[in-house]
């Protein structure tokens, strides 16, 4: 490698008083290094760690003053529920199985070999490069730029990183970022901020940390993860910065911290989404009812009539026969005059709050409602929280003001204990012992930019700008606790609008306060799946936006037809005009809407299977179509499409005037149009009708399939369940399909209260052969199964394990009734 004085890049920095002209550093292997953990050192000081954590999971700490800066994490739980509030100390490997290595080392180089990753470093200066096993061979991955890919104090304080980039390049990930899937030739500010009315195309920065993405190679297909596990506000440049002196790289910088890297293999992205999900924590596993359509918005709690407003609602419901599970209860219930007062209850606007919560529950409707983080500075606890060292403060000890909402006030700090206990009882006495089932973490995005403000980090203070998402992830953690001490037998449901790396340990998401226009909902597509494959899939947006002009007919009814898709499912509004976003805006679409929702409880089971696959094998529920199909380069190009799980293929309609719908059937499988059985081969167009007047949305299945459903007809208050199975047969060839089945909300099944439905189909040119079983610790109860097979199928039916009973044909499928006892 060239001595530094040698470097061209050198005239670019001459300004910096910081530039040093001695010689990059030369490492050396510490030969006390033992087990998996190998240190170099250099004689300056400067250290660099290496972590053989998996096969498929190496991990690169470089400290240029010897120093770890950050010496806990929040983000790392490897196939953990949770952390501590005071973190994992980064120097603990459990969990992790370390496994065995080869280790090749000399004056120039060390290199690592695992059986799926090599991590070549040469030591004059640094410099690495890491193979992924790919198609049985080694295949290069990332490589570090030859000119300075780390800070070694050339340039100021900060934390830099500089990869070599191969044009052609792919990169997706870094959470809800906005515009294209592919973030190849962009930048982004990774900083949480509550940017109300954002365009899903351009604005950034948005609402969640997450500094996790993928990298496709273009020559080999190879993927691979990079995750920087870092709190600060940091950025991603991904080639749009081009210098002539170094070549075509990408590179990261964060304002503060240590540069602390996972490099995650896999045979494709599917397996590198799972590693980086269990490396940051386990989804949570929400109740059932999470899953169903949860009416909002913020007009009925700031009228002054909220409480009866809201009673309107619950009658709405039942007058269209809309099925709801849940409201989420926007702030205006904690209101004095025109400002927000968080755990107050406004007693003019709900004079009775148990009263109130127990009648929504008596409809079959839980309340989720809103909290947020700050104390505005007349509020009635505001003097409480201060005298107690609850809020961030100045070096003087007063708390810090910021702006927040209607005036200003000051964060609540849950770096500290004291705070996390204050919180959880306000949460306890002001909500839960009312009947409140559930909390919506919102406005926490801590948009904190002194940086004289300090925190107590659990003792150890330092500046609150060097921790801001961890106040987010520390307030989710501390509202879950509060939710489970209060109802120890009942799983937790909670939202939250901001988050960072293992915020799925805890709750349920969306993309926050979205614009009206069509191009959110195209973009907002975007940035679910780039959610989705950083670990949190557990997502959704506000259904005919939230922010700007109502939503007209057209744009309402397509955005449902989408919304039912998702794993949350809330029409959600503060239009400019005063109008409110609810299924029955529009009389003329009213009953198409509650056909739709309707069809999101039919497909309860599909995505409480999905739920439960989340949870435990770490699999997103929605994806894009490249996470299934990586060998198919059309499903990495730009698309509107979506899986939801690995069977449905979405295609929403996201144009105005639009009444037919153009979709890529990955190549690989063959499709089945979902309303008719028609098949259709993998590896080409289809043209699929979308007429605005059905309540039937462009959606096929993949061949070799059975979604589980459930048969009895929607009805507003109803919790009836039929168990069906549609099944998507295959030409030739065996599959097989499950649906897990318990209570829906308790902690029951982690005792073996839980059993599943299994279905095995082998299929012949003359017979489909289906195994019906009932299994698990404690199977589903004897009882009808219906199974729904393609009409035009002419292939007869054999079963095992179950009595063919009625059979039917209603359109383009024919029902069969199994006896299951």
């Amino acid at each position: 490698m060239k001595a530094l004085s040698a470097i061209r890049p050198i005239r670019r920095i001459h300004t910096l008083h910081t530039m040093r002209l001695d010689q990059p550093p030369r490492f050396a292997l510490d030969t006390a290094s033992t087990g998996n953990h190998l240190v170099l050192r250099a004689p300056d000081g400067a250290q660099a760690h290496v972590f053989v954590l998996e096969h498929d999971l190496l991990r690169l700490l470089v400290l240029p003053d010897g120093q770890l800066h950050f010496p806990r994490t929040w983000a790392i739980a490897p196939g953990l529920d949770d952390l501590p509030a005071e973190g994992r100390d980064r120097h603990d490997l459990s969990g992790f199985s370390l496994p065995d290595f080869e280790l090749q080392h000399d004056a120039e180089r060390v290199c690592v070999t695992t059986r799926d990753v090599r991590l070549t470093i040469v030591l004059d200066g640094l410099r690495c490069r890491w193979e992924a096993r790919h198609l049985g061979e080694w295949q290069p991955a990332a490589t570090d730029r030859s000119t300075q890919a780390y800070n070694f104090g050339w340039w100021d304080q900060r934390v830099y990183h500089y990869l070599e980039r191969e044009r052609g390049e792919m990169y997706f990930g870094l959470g809800e970022r906005s515009g294209d899937a592919n973030r190849a030739g962009q930048r982004y500010r990774m900083c949480n901020l509550d940017p109300m009315g954002y365009s899903a195309r351009s604005t950034d920065p948005l609402y969640k940390h997450i500094p996790f993405y993928l990298t496709r190679k273009p020559a080999s297909g190879l993927v691979y993860g990079l995750f920087y596990d870092t709190l600060s506000e940091c950025s991603f440049d991904m080639g749009r910065e081009m210098d002539n002196y170094h070549g075509p790289y990408r590179h990261f910088v964060a304002e503060h911290g240590d540069l602390d890297l996972y490099f995650i293999a896999g045979d494709g992205p599917a397996a590198v989404t799972r590693r980086y999900t269990w490396l940051t924590g386990r989804p949570v596993f929400t109740p059932r009812y999470a899953l169903g359509y949860s009416g909002s918005t913020m007009s009925y709690t700031d009228a002054p009539d909220a409480q009866l407003r809201m009673g309107e609602f619950i009658a709405r419901c039942s007058e269209h026969d809309i099925a709801c599970e849940s409201f989420h209860l926007s702030s205006g219930y904690t209101s004095i005059g025109n400002k927000r007062y968080v755990f107050n209850w406004n007693r003019d606007k709900f004079p009775d709050p148990a009263g109130f919560a127990a009648s929504y529950l008596a409809a079959g409707v839980r309340l989720c409602a809103n909290i947020k983080p700050a104390l505005l500075h007349d509020h009635p606890r505001f003097g409480e929280a201060a005298e107690a060292g609850l809020l961030i403060r100045d070096p003087d000890g007063q708390p810090t003001a910021v702006q927040f909402w209607d005036d200003t006030g000051a964060y609540l700090d849950f770096t500290n204990p004291q705070t996390i206990a204050w919180w959880k009882q306000r949460v306890t006495e002001s909500l839960l012992e009312p009947g409140i089932a559930a909390t919506w973490n919102d406005n926490n995005e801590y948009e904190i930019w002194s940086r004289q403000a300090r925190i107590h980090f659990f003792g150890e203070p330092r500046a609150a700008v060097e921790a801001r998402p961890l106040q987010t992830l520390l307030m989710m953690q501390a509202s879950h606790q509060a939710q489970r001490e209060f109802a120890p037998d009942e799983r937790p449901w909670l939202v939250s609008r901001s988050g960072a790396p293992g915020m799925q340990r805890h709750v349920q998401t969306w993309s926050g306060d979205n614009y009206t226009a069509w191009e959110t909902l195209r973009y907002n597509i975007r940035m679910g799946l780039g959610l989705a494959i950083s670990g949190v899939s557990n997502t959704g947006h506000d259904i005919g936006g939230f922010s700007g002009p109502a939503p007209g007919p057209e744009l309402l009814l397509r955005w449902v037809q989408h919304g039912i898709f998702l794993p949350r499912f809330s029409i959600h509004s503060w239009n400019d005009d005063g109008s409110v976003n609810e299924p029955w805006m529009y009389p003329e679409i009213t009953p198409r809407i509650r056909e739709l929702i309707g069809l999101r409880a039919r497909l309860t089971p599909y995505l409480y299977q999905l739920l439960w696959r989340s949870h435990g094998a770490y699999e997103p529920m929605i994806r894009p179509t490249f996470h299934d199909f990586p060998g198919d380069a059309q499903c990495w190009e730009e698309s509107d499409d979506m899986l939801l799980g690995p069977d449905l293929l979405v295609a929403s309609v996201v144009e105005p005037g639009a009444t037919e719908r153009r979709v890529w059937l990955p190549a690989g499988s063959e499709w089945l149009e979902f309303w008719t059985g028609r098949r259709h081969a993998g590896g080409q167009w289809l043209t699929l009708a979308a007429p605005l007047d059905s309540s039937e949305p462009p959606l096929l299945a993949r061949a070799g399939c059975a979604i589980p459903l459930n048969l009895a007809p929607a009805h507003f208050g109803s919790s009836a369940d039929v168990r069906g199975f549609q099944v998507f047969p295959l030409r030739l060839g065996r599959f097989e399909a499950e649906c897990f089945e318990d209570d829906g909300h308790s902690h029951a099944w982690r005792s073996g209260a839980h059993g599943f439905w299994s279905l095995a189909l082998d299929c012949s040119e003359q017979a489909l052969h289906l195994q019906v079983q009932r299994r698990g610790p404690q199977p589903p109860a004897a009882q009808p199964l219906v199974v729904l097979l393609p009409a035009d199928d002419p292939r007869a039916l054999v079963v095992e394990g179950a009595t063919i009973g009625a059979e039917e044909r209603s359109g383009a499928w024919r029902s069969v009734t199994l006896d299951c006892a």
